[in-house]
């Protein structure tokens, strides 16, 4: 540790900025997996681990917890959205508090008049907000991660079930793909959803992009087309592939009347596209 700048009246804070470049040294020191780490996560989220540390640091001594507070959210939503590793936040943060108390007694063996430090207060204040800013940290990450897989699997849901209007009352629903139990749920209903809010008198449902089904599923079908037709939607289904076709057949299971069938999508378009 190199010699470090102090004068009388030096309250810790003017200390521990006096020597800011002293205390980076050590705790890179400190942070023995982070410190190699530091310049990709400089470039893969913009985040400046010295830098954070030092306003860490600033906010701890001068209790200021609402900034802290706020200081740790970001930084949860920022580690949150680039898929960073907790595991070098953890280690990073707990070198900031071992660097801390290592300046911090330090400051002590240089002043003079210690009438006005208490030690065990101090002690108390500094782990109570490196405590607390973890805890609003993975709080925060935690939260914002869950928000994003949120997003991410309603934005799958919405892809399996692309409901495209052509005009003011027809709609294709294309279905690529494997046809599963929770795809058929969200099926069930992303189609009578749309039915309702988009008015959809007719569904042209291509079944082109399903190599095959299982039985469950096909009955699950046919009660989704039963429930757009008691809703006034007119289901008409193009594609139907020959292993899926069979299928049906050997179930025995008969399509509702009111269910149309045509061989491919663009005899549907051509039939109700200028209808």
């Amino acid at each position: 540790m190199q010699a470090l700048t102090y004068k009388d009246s030096f309250q810790f804070l003017d200390f521990f900025e006096a020597n800011s470049q002293s205390f980076t040294e050590t705790l890179l020191q400190e942070a023995v997996n982070v410190k190699d780490k530091i310049n990709e996560i400089l470039r893969v989220g913009n985040i400046d681990l010295v830098s954070n540390a030092h306003t860490l640091v600033v906010y701890i001594i001068e209790q200021n917890d609402q900034d802290l507070h706020a200081f740790a959210v970001k930084e949860g939503i920022a580690w949150a959205t680039h898929s960073l590793a907790i595991s070098f936040k953890l280690e990073w943060v707990q070198a900031i508090r071992r660097t801390l108390w290592v300046y911090f007694q330090k400051y002590t063996e240089l002043e003079r008049n210690d009438t006005g430090i208490h030690f065990f207060e101090m002690e108390k204040q500094i782990n109570n907000r490196v405590d607390h800013f973890l805890n609003s940290f993975f709080i925060s990450y935690t939260e914002y991660k869950d928000s994003l897989i949120r997003a991410q699997k309603e934005q799958v849901e919405n892809l399996s079930v692309p409901i495209i209007p052509i005009n003011d009352s027809v709609s294709i629903l294309p279905l690529i793909g494997t046809m599963d139990a929770q795809r058929t749920e969200i099926l069930e209903e992303k189609v009578l959803t749309a039915i309702s809010e988009m008015r959809i008198h007719t569904l042209i449902m291509d079944l082109s992009g399903i190599a095959d089904i299982n039985r469950d599923d096909i009955y699950r079908l046919v009660q989704i087309v039963d429930g757009a037709s008691l809703m006034g939607c007119t289901t008409v289904i193009t594609g139907l592939r020959k292993l899926v076709v069979m299928k049906i057949t050997e179930l025995g299971i008969k399509l509702n009347e009111e269910i149309k069938t045509l061989g491919t999508l663009q005899q549907a378009l051509r039939q109700y596209f200028t209808a």
